[in-house]
């Protein structure tokens, strides 16, 4: 049985029985997505080779046509340096997306593109999802889409997934997005609150759910005890009990995850007022609990200029303000994953992050291109009682 990587794409069936046996060849003496990817490129170079052998050899043989008057040629213009860099730039990345197995594999899966087998690949060696646990899972830089794809099916059913992303794009079926700059603070703003919101939501929907199974347990045990009690049908005096409704359950759900957020909307009496101002520790205690997610996703990225230092940085400044945002809203427990170039900068920040977290990896997944000098920060168990503003007073 042929593995994932070795399916052969159509398209190239049909430029000749000897370009699809090579790959054959190549599907079944590769052992890796790495050496089928290489052997299947040089097969294609030879067979693109033969045929312009083929076309020069008989260009030569065919016999001379008779001279024909020709009309007055008309100077063509010589097209930019710019515009050749530019084509010659295009026809390799359309090469080497054709000849890799992953962006075919993710064709063929109907993910957005082929990043998701990195995440994938994080996901199935540190377990950072659980499905069924109703995890909520940000995702920061999502466009095109599929690292958000992954976490929707690792957190079914009842998971929450949340994108952030400057770029307008089509979001994967059950996320959330928003258009932003995310280091803009009014957007960070709405997506806290946005997480607010859903979670006095979910507490309001657990709120209904218990209210009505405790309803219904006590209609059982009130019946159970009229049958005790020998009360038949219509014999005795009929108990009903009075269920409250759906409007009413939402509000008391509401007024307590008012309550318990610290964001309750009643009145304060004078005297509590004057504690508060006496005590500002208390007054901070009364700031809405943002620890609500159990899961941040970072694949942002700028714009690479091609100078090795100066993409470093910004990808650093990148992770820094993600974790920022991880700092403010992760759960203690909660996972953080963010991708950076790697530079002379990482460094302290792993350290950084060893001050946070309880456990963390440095990755480059197999699905990452050799070439390319991404990797990835997999940070473990946020500490409940460490901060990001702590590490930097110390």
């Amino acid at each position: 049985m042929q593995a994932p990587w070795t399916w052969t794409p159509s398209r190239l069936a049909v430029r000749g029985t000897r370009v699809s046996r090579s790959l054959q060849q190549c599907a079944f003496s590769s052992s890796s997505p790495r050496a089928f990817a290489r052997c299947s490129a040089r097969s294609l170079a030879s067979s693109t080779q033969r045929a312009r052998h083929r076309r020069a050899t008989s260009s030569l043989g065919s016999p001379q046509q008779p001279a024909r008057s020709q009309p007055p040629l008309t100077p063509t213009p010589v097209p930019s340096q710019t515009r050749l860099a530019s084509s010659s730039a295009s026809s390799r990345w359309k090469l080497r997306q054709g000849s890799d197995p992953f962006a075919r594999a993710a064709r063929v899966q109907g993910l957005k593109s082929r990043a998701a087998f990195k995440l994938l690949e994080l996901d199935a060696k540190y377990h950072l999802f659980r499905r069924g646990r109703g995890q909520v899972v940000v995702d920061l830089g999502y466009a095109p889409g599929s690292w958000s794809q992954v976490a929707v099916d690792r957190t079914a059913p009842n998971g929450t997934v949340v994108g952030i992303d400057i770029i307008p794009a089509q979001p994967p079926r059950g996320v959330s997005t928003i258009q932003g700059n995310f280091l803009s603070p009014g957007v960070r703003d709405m997506v806290k609150q946005f997480l607010l919101d859903a979670e006095r939501k979910r507490r309001a929907e657990r709120a209904a759910a218990g209210k009505g199974k405790k309803v219904e347990e006590e209609e059982e045990a009130e019946r159970e005890g009229g049958d005790e009690n020998g009360v038949q049908g219509g014999g005795g005096a009929e108990v009903v009990a009075d269920r409250p409704s759906y409007i009413d359950l939402e509000r008391m759900a509401a007024k307590q995850s008012e309550a318990e957020s610290g964001n309750d909307s009643a009145p304060l009496s004078s005297s509590s007022t004057t504690e508060e101002s006496r005590d500002p520790a208390k007054k901070e205690d009364t700031k809405p609990n943002l620890r609500l997610v159990d899961v941040v996703l970072s694949d942002m990225m700028m714009n690479t200029s091609g100078i090795a230092f100066k993409d470093h940085a910004g990808s650093m400044d990148l992770c820094r303000a993600a974790l920022s945002f991880a700092s403010e809203t992760l759960k203690p427990g909660g996972h953080f994953v963010c991708k950076f170039y790697q530079g002379a900068e990482d460094k302290a920040f792993e350290m950084l992050l060893k001050k946070l977290f309880a456990k963390v990896h440095r990755e480059k997944p197999e699905s990452s291109r050799s070439e390319s000098r991404e990797a990835f920060f997999v940070a473990l168990k946020r500490k409940g009682d460490v901060t990001l503003e702590d590490i930097e007073v110390q």
